[in-house]
């Protein structure tokens, strides 16, 4: 993936954070719905890539969710890394769906 914006980095920043919250995870799983939903309906990813990234917000729900509760620093660390390892996968069965979210972003 290298010299291209992938889904898997969307999850980087969160992995990044020192003091993440569940605002924060909340606000990149919003933008991913909404985005997500934009690039479908204009026809930029297809069906199934819509499906397969919806697991990524989806999954960022769970966190928030989680991180709400008061799970433990390393629970959340766990979680974020298996959202990182899927959203390879989905970036390798949907090479343009990274760049499509990337440019909404901007």
């Amino acid at each position: 993936m290298a010299g291209r914006e992938a889904m898997h980095t969307c999850i980087d920043t969160l992995i990044a954070s020192e003091n993440l919250t569940a605002e924060m995870i909340k606000q990149e799983a919003l933008f991913l719905q909404e985005t997500l939903e934009n690039l479908r309906l204009n026809g930029t990813i297809s069906n199934d890539a819509y499906l397969d990234a919806g697991s990524i917000e989806g999954g960022l729900n769970v966190l928030a969710n989680l991180v709400e509760l008061g799970v433990s620093a390393s629970e959340v660390q766990d979680h974020l890394r298996q959202l990182h390892e899927r959203a390879g996968r989905i970036d390798e069965a949907h090479p343009s769906l990274g760049p499509a979210v990337a440019a909404s972003r901007q």
